[in-house]
C-alpha cells in the first residue's frame, strides 16, 4: 500500500508527504530547523500530531505517488510558509 499523508502540528501547521511502504510509525521528514524554530522549549517537552491519509493505492506507480503528493501539496497549499512545512514546490504567491 502506498500512500499521501497529512500530518498537522499543534501549531495548526501541516505537511503532506508520501510513503511507499504504508509504516505506520512514520510522520515524514520535514526540514527539522524550520520545524523546530516554531515551538518553544516547553511545547516540545509534550506535544501532539496527528497524521491523516488523504490517499491510498495499492497498484500506482512510484511516479504516479509522487504526481498525487505534489498535487495535495498545492490543494492544500502546504507550501505556503504561513501554512505548512513543505517548501517543494515552491510557493507562489497569488
Amino acid at each position: 500500500m502506498k500512500i499521501i499523508y497529512k500530518i498537522t502540528y499543534l501549531n495548526g501547521k501541516i505537511y503532506i508527504g508520501k510513503d511507499l511502504t504504508n509504516a505506520f510509525r512514520y510522520f515524514g521528514s520535514p526540514n527539522s530547523k524550520l520545524l523546530e524554530s516554531d515551538f518553544t522549549e516547553e511545547e516540545k517537552k509534550d506535544f501532539t500530531i496527528r497524521r491523516e491519509i488523504l490517499w491510498q493505492s495499492n497498484d500506482a506507480t512510484n511516479g504516479e505517488v509522487s504526481k498525487k503528493e505534489v498535487e495535495l501539496i498545492l490543494k492544500y497549499e502546504s507550501n505556503n510558509p504561513k501554512i505548512g512545512y513543505n517548501r517543494s514546490p515552491k510557493f507562489k504567491e497569488k
